[in-house]
């Protein structure tokens, strides 16, 4: 099959010509502020090699698009990992039915011991985190867990095994304002060969979750892919575009989010089939913040703080801050992490990093007098 963007190429045979061409298409979204609306090719061209070279430009464009629609806050929020048990055989993740690891499920003290923890950092927004394991974490005690964290936070979100439309409704009743799923990789071959068994297995149903989603009318929908497990990551963004876009037209009455995770140590022997270099990684950070304005651009302490400190100033709008990537992590714990964090530093540490480039802090982003 031909795409229209290879059609378009196939006319010009003069290869510094098409060069030529493709440049002043970018200098023209540059000039016209960004984009209206998205389109593939838009999206395709800013994350292109050729766009490399007007990276600052496509930073400076960023940064004012970001500071027009979100002003200059940046929201941070903590992951609260409830259980590291998980059925499915996942090739590069540390909790991994294949990784013989010590597995924990936190007890419903455990929990009230994490919160205490965070509350006491000034945290108002967690993210609840599991292994995939319907029997142990099902949905009962994704219900119970999230009315527990509920009653100390204002916002509740969580990335757990995809679960059906019926599901989700009970739990955005029980409080949950937002729900994070990644697809992973949209290269269906790599997928099956980075997901043997368990659930997981299932590209097609993992990839109908944000409709089930979408369908009970969650507040705030985020989505990703793992840059790494794929050897071509500019594809990976552009099917996580059209995605994003696709899903905007259907749910209009949700918001969105996009993370950028890319591939860290773990317990296993998974290694990174592409790189993706921070230089390209502040690329496409822009590319979506140009091509959508309105969505949220959230990064985790996956990268390494310096690159963080960058990223606030062009398009990030949302970060995780002091992240413990185990069950019962912020209250002493000794099970296996599901991979390494790079920064480190604590979230006053990090609120203090943010104001010193006069952003504000956001620790939540609505009221729970308003809901």
């Amino acid at each position: 099959m031909i795409t229209n963007k290879a059609k378009y190429y196939q006319q010009h045979e003069n290869i510094s010509s098409l060069i030529d061409l493709h440049e002043k298409y970018i200098e023209n979204i540059l000039l016209n502020n960004g984009t209206n609306s998205f389109s593939e090719y838009d999206f395709t061209s800013l994350i292109s090699k050729e766009s490399s070279i007007n990276l600052e430009k496509l930073v400076q464009l960023s940064q004012k698009i970001t500071k027009e629609r979100f002003g200059s806050t940046i929201q941070i929020f903590a992951p609260l990992y409830l259980s590291n048990e998980c059925q499915n055989i996942c090739t590069y993740c540390g909790f991994s039915l294949s990784n013989k690891i010590p597995r924990k499920t936190l007890t419903d003290n455990e929990i009230l011991q994490e919160i205490e923890v965070l509350k006491s950092f000034g945290f108002d927004a967690v993210l609840l985190v599991t292994g995939e394991h319907d029997k142990r974490v099902g949905i009962d005690y994704l219900i119970n867990a999230v009315q527990i964290v509920k009653q100390h936070f204002s916002q509740v979100s969580i990335e757990v095994q995809p679960l059906e439309t019926d599901d989700y409704i009970k739990l955005k009743n029980a409080g949950v304002y937002s729900v994070l799923v990644y697809q992973e990789t949209y290269n269906k071959n790599v997928y099956k060969q980075t997901h043997p068994k368990g659930k997981k297995a299932n590209f097609e149903y993992r990839l109908a979750t944000p409709d089930r989603i979408g369908a009970a009318e969650m507040y705030k929908i985020g989505l990703g892919v793992l840059f790494g497990l794929s050897d071509d990551w500019r594809t990976e963004a552009i099917e996580l575009a059209n995605h994003l876009s696709q899903l905007q037209k259907k749910y209009w009455q949700s918001k969105f989010s996009i993370s950028f995770p890319r591939l860290r140590p773990f317990e296993g022997e998974f290694e990174p089939k592409a790189h993706l270099s921070e230089k390209e990684l502040l690329q496409l950070i822009c590319a979506f913040r140009i091509c959508f304005p309105d969505v949220e651009l959230s990064l985790s302490t996956r990268e390494r703080p310096a690159f963080r400190d960058i990223a606030i100033e062009c398009g990030i709008t949302s970060m995780s801050a002091g992240s413990k990537t185990e069950p019962g992590g912020y209250s002493n714990s000794e099970a296996l992490k599901q991979f390494e964090i790079h920064d480190e530093r604590t979230p006053q540490q990090i609120a203090a990093m943010i104001q010193s480039k006069n952003y504000e802090v956001v620790w939540k982003d609505w009221d729970s007098v308003l809901i």
